[in-house]
């Protein structure tokens, strides 16, 4: 989330809200009990409120407490990160594409609206680009780590509509079973996020170059995830596609 494309007078504050995010994602996925990472939550929940009624007790919050009130940012976007993680604790299969997409506005819109009220915007044109950009984010990663969400931590974000009319079973993603109908699912949600990467992607012209490239460098990860599930003719259960240290590489010097 961090890097040297920067400025200097905003990396503290991005990581700050990165500690936040690491912690929550820990809680809801390291734990390994899910009532246990629920109780987890919460509590993290209730120190989050303790810190916007001025009260944090702990070394994140702490520093939390700066950023916030340094770039004016709500609770909001916080909260929503916390509570997508709760619901990982108890939703692990999604009926359609649209509450995949509804998951997403908790899980990974927040992080780009929290990024732009430490650049300094807050208005409401911004935050539906930058929407479109987190969600499709999420959904390519999604997309990426079929196998290992189901076998590691028995969740299934592939609609189960989309799955049934491709003829996908749950079996099958268990088991690794690669068929023409599973690449055409994984084509067919692919070509889905790969036009909200296009509908999020005028933001750019609308940020400030000191951070511009920062930003884009988020679009053009994805972009390049989505072209590596490509090159793998959209097979994701063999092997998970990802970018090499010289692809990586070449996006931050493009």
């Amino acid at each position: 989330m961090v890097s040297v494309l920067l400025p200097k007078r905003l990396r503290q504050d991005f990581c700050n809200v990165y500690a936040f995010c690491r912690i929550a994602d820990d809680l809801g996925d390291e734990v390994g009990d899910k009532t246990l990472a629920a109780e987890y939550l919460a509590a993290f929940r209730r120190q989050l409120a303790e810190c916007y009624q001025g009260h944090a007790n702990t070394a994140v919050f702490v520093a939390l407490t700066e950023t916030i009130r340094r770039h004016d940012i709500p609770m909001k976007p916080f909260d929503d990160l916390i509570r997508a993680f709760e619901q990982d604790q108890t939703v692990v299969r999604y009926e359609s594409f649209e509450q995949v997409v509804d998951y997403c506005t908790r899980s990974a819109d927040p992080v780009g609206r929290l990024v732009l009220y430490m650049c300094g915007h807050r208005d409401e044109e911004r935050q539906r680009l930058s929407d479109r950009i987190c969600t499709a984010l999420q959904l390519i990663n999604f997309w990426q780590d079929v196998r290992r969400d189901i076998l590691e931590r028995d969740r299934i974000y592939l609609p189960r509509i989309d799955m049934e009319r491709f003829g996908v079973s749950e079996t099958q993603l268990r088991e690794g079973r690669v068929t023409e109908g599973y690449k055409e699912l994984i084509r067919f949600q692919v070509e889905r996020t790969e036009r909200l990467f296009d509908e999020g992607e005028p933001l750019l012209k609308k940020l400030e170059p000191s951070y511009r490239k920062q930003i884009a460098l988020f679009l053009k990860g994805g972009r390049a995830v989505c072209a590596a599930v490509r090159r793998q003719g959209f097979d994701t259960l063999s092997r998970r596609p990802r970018l090499s240290r010289w692809q990586k590489g070449r996006l931050i010097s493009s």
